[in-house]
């Protein structure tokens, strides 16, 4: 399949696309510089501006854009980057998909749209949920649909773990201290996947013409908050004695805090399993155990 990519240069991108070469995809990537290498096309999406001959031949756009959700304080002009980072490009590639009739729109979401579920096991049958992330996510995956009738594959990500960066970058220092520790009273949910998982999904999902809508890209069994930090210090062979104080985070992060660290969706992959897919590391321990050593 010829796929057209943006968003290759961060932690799931960079990953992906030798994924998909290594099966045989033909990608482009979509730069914001002047392109550097054959396999890359300039666009600017904030100045709505993608040369429609660069999806000829496409047979699918996949769409990663959106600056890191945690890299600050959700000030309200941080609030206004994450949206524009996520819509705005997202409405781009849309339009064109629709106009250049590409048949498939695979777009990045995340689990935040579901916002708190406690310990409610959610699918993608579920609403949107309350708060800034949730609207977020709603915002970003409306842009995407636009670009029906192609099928739009809404991927909604949870944490992911990986050797380096994603859910372990800010942590591993901290727990390798033995200054790790479970977060408030530990109950919330940690939806996370690995990142060879993660990549694998989304390969397989593009191979898979009859999945369509929200999928949800987390391994079949998310954890508590207390077991993951249980998991991880086992990975390190470290103790993680201490607990983190939720108003301590709250008075210092914010909605950061309340939406990103205190809370959680203990979200499954039903469509993924529905369709037979096969995960690696659906266990944490395992997953942690692979990033750790790697």
């Amino acid at each position: 399949m010829r796929v057209v990519l943006a968003g290759s240069s961060g932690l799931i991108g960079s990953h992906l696309v030798p994924a998909l070469r290594q099966q045989g995809h033909d990608v482009l990537r979509l730069v914001r510089r002047e392109p550097q290498a054959p396999d890359e096309r300039g666009w600017d999406p904030y100045g709505g501006r993608l040369d429609d001959r660069v999806l000829d031949g496409a047979d699918a756009v996949i769409n990663l854009c959106g600056a890191p959700i945690g890299g600050g304080l959700w000030t309200e002009q941080r609030r206004k980057e994450l949206s524009r980072s996520r819509v705005t490009p997202t409405t781009v590639l849309a339009e064109a998909v629709r106009r250049n009739g590409v048949p498939a729109l695979l777009n990045a979401s995340a689990t935040g749209f579901y916002g708190d579920t406690g310990r409610g096991v959610v699918t993608e049958s579920a609403g949107p949920g309350n708060g800034f992330l949730a609207e977020l996510c709603r915002r970003w995956e409306t842009a995407a649909e636009t670009a029906s009738p192609s099928r739009v594959v809404l991927l909604r990500t949870g944490p992911v773990i990986s050797p380096s960066g994603g859910l372990l970058g800010p942590l591993k220092p901290l727990f390798s201290l033995m200054l790790g520790g479970k977060i408030g009273d530990g109950t919330q949910y940690v939806p996370w996947i690995s990142l060879d998982d993660e990549t694998a999904a989304i390969r397989f999902v593009l191979e898979n013409p009859r999945i369509s809508g929200p999928v949800n890209l987390t391994a079949p069994e998310p954890v508590s908050n207390a077991e993951f930090t249980r998991a991880f210090a086992e990975a390190l062979g470290r103790p993680a004695p201490w607990v983190v104080p939720a108003f301590l985070l709250r008075t210092a992060l914010g909605d950061l805090a309340r939406e990103m660290i205190l809370s959680g969706q203990r979200a499954v992959p039903a469509v993924l399993e529905e369709h037979g897919f096969v995960f690696r590391h659906p266990r944490v321990r395992a997953a942690l155990g692979a990033a750790v050593s790697a």
